[in-house]
């Protein structure tokens, strides 16, 4: 067995084995956890999804082979991945999902910030589940929050009047980043909050956004309080008063917050 794995299979799962499990997720020490073809009662799942959504270090979940046997677990796991902000694996094969199940999953798999391998097969799937499946895979391999960050960067740049934007925890990733800090970069905008905690992004990109933000602002105070200030770019003239500015950054993957700056 690799360090920080559990893996079995076909085996009956008692409540304290599931207690166990549980206590290790809580703990970060482990990072795969595979229950392929195991039996556990209907209480015991919940527990296991309260322990996978609340997994700081889980990277990978093998759940084969009938484990998420019901709706009502279905819909335990969609929740537990809600929350969860590590894994990057999930392996459902052989599961009676259908198109039913698929749906309900379909919001949590769209907007997790970093699971990248997904195992769907054998789980009676039909044409509305194949139609979600397509939307998981945007032709140029961005998540769905990508393309909304592409359309909220055109909308932003165009306003005169927005100062805070908070995007935390929306399944962004470094190509999201990437495009914010070009808007920022290039555009003239009043920001002076841009929230980016809880999301897949790069210290390096968190903080060239907070270093842009932050010469906005000195460049306005150098500029006087009764005179027009540049926004970004010279040449470019806003009437947006002063005030602090404010960025958030994380590791990328859901950790603690890391900083809170006011220039």
């Amino acid at each position: 067995m690799l360090p920080g794995s559990i893996q079995m299979s076909g085996e009956t799962l008692s409540s304290a084995e599931v207690k166990g499990v549980c206590e290790g997720l809580a703990e970060g020490t482990v990072r795969l956890l595979s229950l392929r073809g195991c039996h556990l009662s209907d209480r015991d799942f919940a527990r296991l999804c309260q322990g996978v959504s609340e997994s700081p270090s889980l990277v990978q979940l093998n759940l084969n082979l009938g484990v998420v046997s019901s709706t009502g677990r279905v819909q335990q796991l969609a929740q537990c991945l809600h929350r969860n902000r590590s894994l990057q694996s999930l392996f459902l094969h052989g599961n009676p999902l259908t198109d039913t199940g698929l749906s309900l999953l379909n919001p949590a798999l769209a907007g997790h910030p970093a699971l990248m391998s997904l195992d769907l097969g054998d789980c009676l799937l039909g044409d509305e589940a194949i139609s979600l499946i397509c939307g998981l895979l945007p032709p140029d391999g961005a998540k769905q929050g990508d393309h909304i960050a592409s359309m909220l960067a055109v909308c932003v740049a165009s306003s005169r009047t927005l100062e805070v934007l908070d995007l935390e925890g929306t399944g962004l990733s470094n190509q999201s980043a990437q495009i914010l800090l070009d808007m920022v970069q290039n555009y003239p905008t009043p920001l002076k909050s841009l929230v980016l905690s809880e999301n897949n992004i790069s210290l390096e990109l968190q903080q060239q956004i907070a270093d842009l933000l932050s010469e906005g602002e000195d460049e306005e105070e150098s500029e006087g309080h009764g005179q027009e200030r540049p926004v970004r770019e010279k040449g470019l003239k806003s009437n947006v008063g002063s005030g602090p500015h404010r960025v958030l950054l994380t590791s990328g993957i859901g950790d603690c917050l890391l900083a809170e700056t006011e220039m």
